[in-house]
């Protein structure tokens, strides 16, 4: 992974699931002005996230698209089994052990792990220790009692 410039902030699941987390960081990240990128390495997930963005909330939703789409670069939210940032996105979200060799154009990365899976724990560590090695700017969120709290 390269991208000078580029945070990458690895969020460490344990309190709640992806689908309950990632909507609250994608509100704060389309808050700021930003565009996000999420990827998956589970094409099926796509239908899914699809879906619980429309409805995760009764008050609200999430707007985004689908990659394979017309006019995905419009989209504030944009999913995709690929790192190509179609909607110039500032914010990167991988998922299910999703990986991107490059992360240049965006302002941050955000690596989201299921720490109560030991190979999805495993396999964070070994991206950590390789965004480390690349010298990027790298830091550590878990979940706590009062929400995401940096540990590194």
């Amino acid at each position: 992974m390269t991208g000078a410039g580029c945070e990458v902030w690895f969020y460490h699941l344990e309190r709640t699931s992806l689908d309950q987390a990632l909507p609250d960081l994608l509100e704060k990240c389309l808050a700021r002005g930003w565009r996000a990128l999420v990827v998956t390495a589970a094409p099926d997930r796509l239908a899914h996230l699809d879906g619980w963005l429309w409805t995760y909330r009764d008050d609200s939703f999430l707007p985004h698209g689908l990659a394979s789409e017309v006019e995905a670069e419009r989209q504030p939210v944009l999913l995709s089994t690929e790192a190509d940032n179609l909607n110039h996105a500032e914010a990167l979200f991988l998922i299910d052990g999703a990986e991107a060799d490059r992360v240049d154009g965006f302002q941050r990365c955000v690596d989201m792990f299921d720490g109560r899976d030991e190979v999805a724990l495993t396999a964070a560590r070994n991206r950590w220790k390789a965004a480390k090695a690349k010298g990027l700017s790298i830091s550590y969120w878990r979940q706590g009692p009062r929400g995401w709290e940096k540990q590194a």
